[in-house]
């Protein structure tokens, strides 16, 4: 106990040197616990819209089914198994199917996928009820990055042309009946969303889908002919390896500022060693060990840390939890490299975050103290003393 009140008077002692470190480390303890909470909050808030919108609780494709490979999609469809009509039935899956298609519209076609969905579904966050009606026109559900490309807008109607199972080209009016909001970009771009029924009869499909999305909480029946079961954690290996790229980006940043903190701990360490001969020797002389030396020194060294965590938390808690409350304001870039994010990201924060941070800086900081104190062990007393390190 004594040992710990010398380190902690001795760094106290130091003045402004020791706050100059403590400011140093820690910002570095803040820009941590910041990056690291930003993508944890942009894995969580995209895997949420992506598992609402789009994903579910995993999917059946249809063998030939590759969404990396367009050029498989007109055989990619089959009746739906019998193994999920009680599923479909129950609204504990929803079936949907997709065909390639072209839909003319603002003086130009431009390619889209159709996509075939009940309107009565609840497995998805899409506003598909508003699909029902029995008009002349097909109705259409799009989102806003398809109504800006395409120029169409509510009330819009526009001809689509596809081809359907016997090879066959054939075109069909469609009306636009809403233009929803929507961060996941699988649902969006390039997409109208059509009943599965109509769209079923108008490819000649009847009865067949190219996936089926089931609930988060709906039993798997197993493994289905000629169907493959993708889980969440496939579905979203996309999105889980763009965050895992931004976090090698972002910490960069972090280790190049914890390496610029520790760097000054080191070379305080060294010269404090060197200016506090006599010092040493005093107390060596009184009959301090000379680990207990070493001790004290890796103790002020380490108290580094304890007193930049707690600056830190003075300032970084009420900055951190601004940014969870109201969120950081996302760049046009973001949405186009894929992430379900939206116009805001808002960071996450766990305590596990927080203590992991803690403890890695108090132990590469208490580490980066003692690495100087090892010139101590061959130091004798009486050359301390006079002021020489042998």
């Amino acid at each position: 106990m004594t040992t710990v009140k010398l380190a902690f008077r001795n760094l106290i002692g130091a003045g402004i040197k020791t706050w100059l470190k403590v400011a140093v480390l820690s910002l570095a303890f803040v820009v941590i616990i910041g990056l690291q909470g930003l993508y944890e909050g942009m894995s969580l808030q995209a895997s949420q819209a992506m598992l609402a919108a789009d994903i579910g609780g995993g999917q059946y494709w249809h063998e030939k089914y590759d969404p990396q490979n367009p050029l498989d999609l007109p055989d990619a469809h089959g009746v739906i198994p019998s193994e999920l009509d009680a599923l479909v039935g129950n609204g504990a899956a929803t079936p949907i199917l997709a065909i390639q298609g072209f839909v003319y519209s603002a003086g130009g076609f431009r390619p889209v996928l159709l996509k075939g969905i009940d309107p009565g579904q609840r497995v998805l966050s899409l506003p598909t009820a508003v699909l029902t009606g029995t008009s002349a026109e097909v109705p259409a559900l799009i989102g806003t990055r398809m109504a800006r490309d395409a120029g169409l807008k509510v009330g819009d109607t526009a001809t689509v042309r596809w081809r359907d199972a016997r090879g066959t080209f054939d075109a069909e009016e469609i009306r636009i009946v809403q233009v929803m909001s929507t961060t996941v970009q699988t649902t969006d771009s390039g997409q109208l969303w059509l009943p599965l029924d109509r769209l079923q009869r108008m490819a000649r499909m009847e009865k067949e889908a190219t996936w089926i999305v089931l609930a988060g909480d709906a039993p798997l029946p197993g493994r289905i002919a000629g169907w493959e079961f993708k889980d969440t954690a496939f579905l979203l290996s996309d999105l889980t390896e763009m965050v895992r790229l931004k976090r090698l980006g972002g910490s960069v940043a972090y280790l190049l500022l914890l390496f610029l903190a520790m760097l000054a701990i080191f070379d305080t360490q060294v010269l404090a060693i060197f200016h506090r001969r006599k010092e040493i020797g005093t107390l060596m002389a009184l009959g301090l060990t000379r680990g207990s030396v070493i001790r004290l020194f890796t103790m002020e060294g380490a108290f580094n840390a304890i007193l930049a965590a707690l600056v830190g938390a003075v300032y970084g808690i009420p900055l951190l939890t601004y940014a969870v409350r109201l969120g950081l304001p996302m760049p046009a870039s973001m949405d186009a490299a894929g992430f379900a994010i939206g116009e805001k990201l808002y960071p996450a924060y766990s305590a596990g975050l927080v203590a992991g941070t803690t403890a890695l800086v108090l132990a590469v900081t208490t580490i980066v103290s003692y690495l100087p104190t090892r010139r101590i062990v061959k130091l004798k007393p009486t050359d301390a003393l006079r002021g020489r390190f042998t």
